[in-house]
């Protein structure tokens, strides 16, 4: 069971949220993460404490503005992503990155699951020094721990962020817009229990 489906129409915007409106903007902080399918990552931060609201997008591609249809070609060189704004005062980079090495599998190269393709693949892009050097500790800090060890190396990529857009409005918070989805229910669905299950303490109260 694979997350690509085509959708009935590509138009592409911005998604547009209200949660901003009660968080500073001072505080306001995002990152870029890519682990497999965007409906999963987006699931399960839209759960964690101090997220105020994640897009899902594509990033680290040759092309401008690329559809869904185009991504899932293989073709674009885009990886579905996570675009994660988070308030500082309440969660960190760093405990961002401690979630995101337990809800999927870095070892497995452009692949979580049954979805197969560069498009699927582990990754973190940085946007500036800080984000660089936080991403490359926390990566190495996962491979000290072995809590990957008996299923290979970790290959996730932590490269620049480059050529960033928001998927279609209709990605946008798909696992709740979308319950009854049967990838919603058995893909989606386990990695969003997995992540109550390992970090109940950072949970949206």
């Amino acid at each position: 069971m694979g997350c690509t489906q085509i959708p009935k129409k590509n138009h592409q915007t911005m998604n547009n949220n209200t949660s901003f409106a009660n968080t500073n903007p001072q505080n306001i902080d995002s990152c870029i993460l890519a682990g497999g399918c965007f409906w999963c990552i987006d699931a399960v931060y839209r759960r964690m404490e101090g997220i105020v609201t994640v897009e899902s997008g594509y990033s680290n591609g040759l092309i401008q503005n690329p559809s869904y249809k185009e991504v899932c070609s293989g073709g674009t060189g885009h990886a579905e992503v996570a675009k994660i704004y988070f308030d500082k005062t309440l969660t960190s980079y760093p405990q961002i990155l401690e979630v995101y090495w337990r809800i999927h599998n870095p070892t497995t190269l452009n692949r979580q699951g049954n979805d197969i393709g560069t498009q699927y693949r582990s990754g973190i892009y940085f946007v500036n020094n800080d984000q660089e050097r936080i991403a490359r500790a926390s990566k190495l800090a996962a491979e000290e721990s072995g809590l990957w060890s008996q299923d290979g190396k970790i290959v996730t990529e932590i490269l620049p962020l480059s050529n960033y857009w928001p998927a279609e409005d209709y990605h946008q918070d798909y696992y709740a817009n979308n319950p009854e989805n049967q990838y919603c229910v058995y893909v989606v669905g386990e990695k969003v229990e997995k992540f109550k299950k390992a970090f109940a303490h950072l949970l949206k109260k």
